[in-house]
């Protein structure tokens, strides 16, 4: 009988002891898989938890439920919540055709796109592309992609629809200021290859392409990996010419990346001089970006042309030259892209373009959703497309004659 008992008590201290070891255990394992990047404050995701299940326990079509698709969604809802159409989640698909955007090489019909008050427009056709060439125009509201509406379409939803293999078709139904109703344009996709910048000669005189031309025409297209050393190349080739004024056009220029209009500034503005400063908010210290190069582009007079397509890094060039220089701007207001993205890759190959400033001119001047007002206006007739004419270009050519 005794020998039962002690049996017994062995039995339940092994059970006792297993409890313990279990408990202490699960107690080690919490504090193990404590989350390393949850926020501080307590966040209860029980809810999106329990909406999960449900869908997955009552969907009326189980075969539809793409756990990864979800995932996506779930994280670009989270996205969009924040009302900036800037701050987005690209999945690895998407994220492929964002890293070729700022390459310079891709298959479609080569221009911007954005959302201005909830409607996705044309923010500039870039150089030479399909688009370009179809006439589509800065601010050129886009109705449907094909037979799709665009309402409340995301800009990557809609450079899915409009990418596509060379030498196949997209319709756009366009609307645009002026116009009783939208039009369709029909636009075969190829192979967009965006030239950073370009520049020649032009007489005062003539208005005319002259080899001996007083006035150095400088065309930047876009602020890409490229356009640094593009330009360094030009601008010594202006210094060696008989250019004794300059022309900046920035006309239907995107922008691209703020190091890169820094880059560029640095040959017009001296050492030191501000170029852009980034406002992070909530009290945190403004970032100033200060020109780097020799300024040596400063010691001619010049001019800068702007329009509705001039976005991003370009405005941050012309507030540059307008605020350090006292350069003139002339054309129409720009488009107004005030704020500084950053570009954060995750694990699986998606990432996220998260707004993480907006910024400033070098005076202070926040011109989200407002634009650069020109200092002296000059705006594009139809006849003037028509006739190919520029009235733009002929104001900045006798602008520069007066200095």
């Amino acid at each position: 009988m005794q020998n039962s008992i002690e049996k017994h008590k062995k039995k339940i201290g092994l059970v006792i002891l297993f409890i313990v070891v279990f408990t202490f255990g699960i107690l080690v394992g919490k504090s193990q898989t404590k989350c390393k990047i949850c926020p501080a404050e307590d966040v209860d995701l029980s809810l999106f938890w329990e909406a999960w299940h449900k869908v997955h326990k009552r969907f009326v079509d189980p075969s539809q439920l793409d756990t990864q698709k979800m995932i996506y969604g779930a994280i670009k809802g989270m996205v969009n919540s924040l009302g900036d159409p800037y701050t987005v989640f690209f999945d690895p698909e998407e994220t492929k055709i964002f890293l070729e955007d700022v390459s310079g090489t891709f298959e479609g019909v080569g221009m911007e796109i954005g959302i201005r008050k909830g409607q996705l427009q044309v923010i500039a056709p870039l150089e030479g592309t399909p688009a370009q060439k179809a006439g589509l125009r800065a601010g050129d509201k886009i109705i449907k992609i094909d037979d799709v509406s665009t309402y409340d379409m995301t800009i990557e939803e809609a450079v899915k629809l409009i990418r596509g293999p060379k030498g196949t078709k997209v319709v756009l139904t366009i609307m645009r200021e002026g116009w009783d109703k939208p039009k369709e344009f029909s636009i075969k996709r190829a192979v967009i290859e965006i030239p950073c910048v370009k520049w020649s000669l032009i007489s005062s005189e003539t208005k005319n392409e002259d080899k001996n031309g007083d006035i150095a025409y400088i065309n930047i297209y876009q602020f890409s990996e490229k356009t640094s050393s593009d330009f360094a190349k030009i601008a010594l080739e202006i210094l060696k010419s008989p250019a004794k004024k300059l022309i900046v056009d920035l006309r239907n220029n995107p922008g691209g990346y703020l190091e890169v209009a820094q880059d560029v500034a640095g040959w017009f503005l001296k050492r030191g001089s501000i170029v852009v400063c980034e406002d992070f908010g909530k009290k945190k210290k403004k970032k100033c970006y200060k020109a780097k190069g020799n300024g040596q582009l400063s010691q001619y007079p010049m001019v800068v042309l702007i329009n509705q397509g001039s976005a991003s890094a370009s405005e941050i060039l012309a507030s540059a030259l307008r605020d350090n220089l006292g350069v003139k701007l002339i054309g129409e207001k720009s488009y107004g892209k005030g704020s500084v993205q950053e570009l954060a890759s995750l694990k699986d190959g998606s990432s996220l373009k998260i707004t993480i400033a907006k910024w400033l001119t070098p005076k202070g001047e926040l011109i989200s959703k407002k634009g650069l007002e020109p200092d002296i206006k000059v705006e594009f007739t139809e006849e003037d497309y028509d006739q190919g004419r520029d009235p733009q270009k002929e104001k900045a050519i006798e602008i520069l004659k007066e200095l």
